[in-house]
């Protein structure tokens, strides 16, 4: 099959970058493993014992956003190890994922997959991830908005989800993704697949064991789109990184970070600016960045890819974060708390389990009013930079690391007693 930039192939134009440039954190700040309690296994003639061999996977490497982030806590928790993808663009990521013998699809040899042409090869991305060929291991632990939660693990290998959430694209927020520039091409592209993309994904759910949701907003889609139950792990949000500086004071102006993309609704943030004359500053990149530059007015200044450490200066310095799209976590809203930074926020999606009244002000509407009504009730309140960070630190790197491990070792002891009652069995050791 040839595809190119026309016909359905070029409708598939969904491309969107990540939204600044993240710095990884250090090869030494690896987590240990904690040792959880499980039945030792008894010494006998025809049974070895080993470690588990757990095998990752996830959508793409392509850059650094909040699901690379929780790839990365995988890969120090039960790296080096086996990672498959549908492509990769071969840069850099974290030293725990560089470690890892990255093993693409097929996909990875068509032009521009792995770059500006990526989301316009969604038809053939179910045939790709059947393709990927896992090597025999005692578990599999993919992270999927898309299409990798779909790979066949060995046979008898258990496959642990972890679900940002099933594509957005395709399942229930398609038409977030039909504004901004090259709306209409996107829009028609996905009607086109939409239909037999959905019962694929939902046919392809059983070869998943567990799942986990990044939230109960996420669980609740899982339920809706495949029939099956999930259980709630937050993300590993840095917390020991995002941090209040007391030194530093507040200043008057206001701040977004996303990818900005349609659905992000970083225009409305900007319209509201450029109506209540009130400073914003935005952080990020990607397709709408042209656009978004057009419309916006004088007190609006666009700071594009920043830094891990110029972003937690921003979040120190500003005097609330603006949240407004509907994310399945949102993993900045948390970041600016942990920082001490209040959030306001669209009054939906994952917002509602990370952001509190003792740390921002919701907004019910998505428009410019809704948003200038909520910073007018947020300059009427006094929010306790405490406060947000207490509230932070209960989706902790080290309350997720706990999370897994209690999930894999279930996982993996129930694979362990069924290898046990097979005579010359090799079984894995219990974490």
């Amino acid at each position: 099959m040839r595809i190119g930039t026309g016909g359905l192939a070029s409708c598939m134009g969904l491309e969107g970058r990540h939204p600044y440039q993240r710095q990884w954190a250090r090869v030494s700040d690896q987590p240990k493993m904690t040792v959880l309690a499980s039945k030792p296994l008894q010494a006998s003639s025809h049974v070895a014992v080993r470690p588990p061999r757990i095998a990752l996977a996830h959508d793409w490497l392509v850059g650094m956003r909040g699901g690379e982030w929780v790839l990365d806590r995988l890969a120090r928790m039960f790296g080096p190890t086996d990672l498959y993808t549908l492509v990769s663009d071969g840069r850099p990521l974290t030293p725990a994922i560089s470690q890892c013998r990255v093993v693409t699809s097929p996909l990875q040899g068509f032009p521009r997959a792995a770059g500006a042409w990526r989301r316009r090869y969604l038809p053939l991305m179910p045939w790709a991830v059947h393709r990927l060929r896992v090597a025999p291991c005692d578990l599999v632990i993919s992270t999927s908005s898309a299409v990798v939660k779909s790979l066949v693990p060995p046979e008898g290998t258990p496959h642990l989800c972890y679900c940002h959430s099933p594509a957005r694209y395709i399942w229930e927020q398609a038409e977030d993704y039909a504004g901004g520039s090259g709306g209409l091409w996107r829009k028609f592209g996905l009607r086109a697949v939409r239909r037999r993309f959905q019962d694929w994904d939902r046919r392809t759910a059983h070869r998943v064991t567990m799942f986990l949701a990044n939230s109960a907003h996420s669980a609740a889609r899982v339920n809706r789109c495949y029939g099956r139950d999930a259980e709630v792990v937050y993300p590993p949000v840095r917390t020991n990184f995002f941090t209040i500086d007391e030194s530093i004071q507040r200043e008057e102006w206001f701040l977004v970070v996303a990818a900005l993309e349609p659905y992000k609704r970083t225009d409305l943030v900007i319209n509201a600016a450029n109506r209540a004359r009130f400073r914003l500053r935005i952080a990020g990149d990607g397709t709408q960045r042209r656009r978004l530059q057009s419309i916006a007015g004088p007190t609006v200044q666009m700071l594009g890819r920043v830094s891990d450490r110029e972003l937690v200066e921003l979040y120190r310095r500003a005097r609330g974060l603006i949240f407004p799209q509907v994310e399945d976590f949102g993993i900045i809203a948390v970041e600016a708390q942990a920082a001490g930074c209040p959030v306001i926020a669209y009054a939906g999606g994952g917002a509602l389990e990370t952001v509190t009244e003792r740390t921002g002000v919701f907004f019910e509407r998505h428009d410019p009013d809704a948003i200038v009504d909520a910073i007018r009730e947020f300059e009427r309140r006094t929010i306790d930079a405490g406060s947000c960070q207490s509230n932070a630190i209960r989706f902790s790197e080290e309350v997720f690391d706990q999370s897994i491990q209690a999930h894999v070792a279930r996982l993996l002891n129930a694979r362990q007693e069924k290898s046990r009652s097979t005579p010359g069995a090799v079984v894995s050791q219990a974490i």
